[in-house]
């Protein structure tokens, strides 16, 4: 499927991106400005899943941003909408077929730092994955390949790109560990408490899969997440998707800024 996959592409544009960008839940308006753009529906691409929940456009758009080669990922999948995890990390398969050689992963997250605000971008520079599923689990040809060493899951120099970067925006960007949730219902207050005594600064439900995929396909990885909310617990108000969206299209502009500096630099 994979070679099927790629030559359908190819047979739309020839285009080889350098970098790609997936763009979380509420921040898919950042492919707006990519130049020069050719834009595929996942629906029309065979191997593709279409992603059904609001804030996710479901199509890849390959174009320049500051003269660089990128395809940005409007909208991903998630397990919680009943996809395999074969299914939510094909994309990355397919990316890496693709020439890409860096990914700047972006989320929408709930905070647990309690110096974190909704409106905050975090540099996430490591993750907890207690969710009891990995997409490297199944049959394998190269079982050397499979056992990846994930230390430096989230790179040191793309990282510290991001912080330069941010530095010089004038930004206070925070650096944080992300704890994974398959979702699709929020944490409870208890479940925050263990993941903040186990070291998480914020929560989602997305991310990890392909962050464990692209460091088996050797991409570089650089993952953003946006706090969109406070997670359960820590402020005393119940918890709404149409608030990440919200929050998301505050920043949007900040985001955009904030993105295109980084593709330009790394």
């Amino acid at each position: 499927m994979l070679n099927k996959t790629v030559s359908y592409i190819r047979n739309i544009t020839d285009f080889t991106p350098e970098t790609a960008i997936i763009l979380g839940s509420g921040l898919g308006d950042f492919a707006e400005n990519i130049e020069d753009k050719t834009v595929i529906n996942y629906e029309d691409i065979p191997g593709f899943s279409k992603s059904n929940v609001k804030g996710h456009n479901s199509r890849l758009v390959f174009g320049n941003i500051k003269d660089k080669k990128i395809v940005a990922m409007q909208g991903r999948i998630h397990y919680y909408e009943g996809h395999t995890m074969e299914e939510v990390v094909y994309p990355i398969r397919v990316l890496k077929s693709l020439g890409v050689e860096k990914l700047i992963i972006t989320n929408s997250s709930g905070g647990i730092n309690t110096e974190y605000t909704p409106g905050d971008i975090v540099i996430i520079k490591d993750h907890i994955n207690l969710s009891g599923t990995n997409p490297l689990i199944g049959e394998s040809d190269d079982e050397n390949h499979r056992f990846i060493d994930m230390t430096y899951a989230y790179s040191r120099e793309l990282m510290d790109k991001a912080s330069d970067v941010a530095e010089k925006l004038n930004m206070d960007i925070k650096r944080g560990v992300y704890m994974y949730f398959t979702g699709p219902s929020y944490e409870t207050p208890s479940e925050i408490k263990a993941a903040a005594i186990l070291g998480a600064d914020c929560v989602g439900m997305s991310t990890v899969p392909e962050v464990i995929q692209a460091n088996f396909e050797k991409i570089e990885v650089l993952g953003l997440s946006c706090i969109t909310n406070m997670a359960a617990g820590i402020l005393d108000k119940p918890l709404r998707h149409q608030d990440v969206i919200e929050i998301s299209a505050k920043i949007k502009e900040t985001f955009k800024t904030y993105v295109e500096k980084i593709i330009a630099v790394i």
